[in-house]
Parts: C-alpha cells; sequence; structure tokens
C-alpha cells in the first residue's frame, strides 16, 4: 500500500466515524489496520524492522536505513539513551578497559536486552 492509499483509507474511516457509521472502536482498528499494512508493505528507501527481546521494546516497529540506527531509534522512543549502549570501551581508551560494570546504574536505567529483525 502506496501512502496515497493508506491516507485516503484513514480518511474513509474518519468519514465514517464523523457520520456516524463507525464507533471510536472501529476506527481506532481501521487506522491500526491501515498503518500495520503500510508500514508491512512499506516501499522506500529505508526499511521496516522490528524490536525482538525484553519490555518494554519487544513488538516495536521502526524505520530506519540499518540494523544499528533502527535499534538507536527503538531506544530512543522507548526513552532510553542509545549512546549508553555503545558496547565495548574503545581498545585506544586504556583507562577505562580496567573498570568494572557502573554501580550508580540502577535495574531501572539499564538498557533492555533486544535485537531488531527485518519485516
Amino acid at each position: 500500500m502506496d501512502r496515497i492509499s493508506a491516507i485516503r483509507n484513514v480518511e474513509d474511516a474518519l468519514r465514517a466515524f464523523e457520520n456516524g457509521d463507525a464507533d471510536l472502536a472501529d476506527t481506532e482498528r481501521r487506522v491500526a489496520a491501515v498503518l500495520r499494512t503500510y508500514a508491512t508493505e512499506f516501499d522506500g528507501e529505508d526499511s521496516v524492522f522490528r524490536a525482538v527481546g525484553d519490555e518494554p521494546v519487544d513488538g516495536q516497529i521502526v524505520v530506519a536505513p540499518s540494523k544499528p540506527a533502527a535499534r538507536e531509534r527503538v531506544l530512543t522512543l522507548s526513552g532510553f539513551d542509545p549512546s549508553a549502549n555503545r558496547g565495548a570501551p574503545s581498545l585506544d581508551d586504556s583507562a577505562t578497559q580496567n573498570i568494572s560494570d557502573d554501580l550508580t546504574t540502577s535495574e531501572e536505567d539499564a538498557v533492555p536486552d533486544f535485537d531488531v529483525e527485518r519485516v
């Protein structure tokens, strides 16, 4: 489904709601179905990715140019700082190589464990 078709389908759902032919729950289902179809048939320069793993990121779907970018977008949209999970320290940074886990990080701040897969 292209963007114009998606917009027309959303407009149809809204029109039915405004005319009293559909209630809010029906309208929400129609709009969600349009968006889901649009996302899974997305035909742009970027790709659609789904997060798979721990809550609260599991199941989130984003559009991104690469897996690393998708992971960063999922973290940002979930309220996490993507730069806090950059992986192992650089080999050039000898000052940080021997430092153990940061004891000031709470469970609430921990970045969830997840992967991204292309939809």
